[in-house]
This record gives C-alpha cells, structure tokens and sequence, in this order.
C-alpha cells in the first residue's frame, strides 16, 4: 500500500477512535469490542423490552384457561 494510503488510513483510525472515546486503542480487537460493547449496552433494554409481551401473553392465556 502506498505510504500516503497508510498515513491517510492511520489518520482516519485516529478520528474515528476519538470518537468514541478520548484514549487511543491498543489494539484492532480493542478497536473492534469497544463499539460492539456499546451497541450491546444500547440494544439490551430493547431486548428486555421485546420480552415483556410475550410475557403477558403467557399469563393472558393462563387467565384465559383458569376461567374456562
């Protein structure tokens, strides 16, 4: 790769590392589960969120049952 290309690429890891905080990652795993970690702490509350439907509808159907 061109050395203008790894600069450029190195640079542009810089800025994208900044973004999601402000001390640099020491390595490409550390780079790769910072983000995933923060999309699982976002999505996790959406999941728990999904459940809870499912959870009254068993209970709906329970009802349901004890009266028939």
């Amino acid at each position: 790769m061109p050395l203008a290309l790894v600069r450029a690429h190195a640079e542009l890891d810089r800025a994208v590392d900044l973004c999601y905080r402000p001390q640099p990652f020491t390595s490409e795993r550390q780079r790769v589960e910072y983000p995933l970690g923060l999309y699982q702490q976002l999505t996790a509350p959406l999941l728990l969120a999904a459940e809870v439907p499912r959870l009254r509808e068993t209970a709906k159907w329970a009802s349901v049952a004890a009266i028939e």
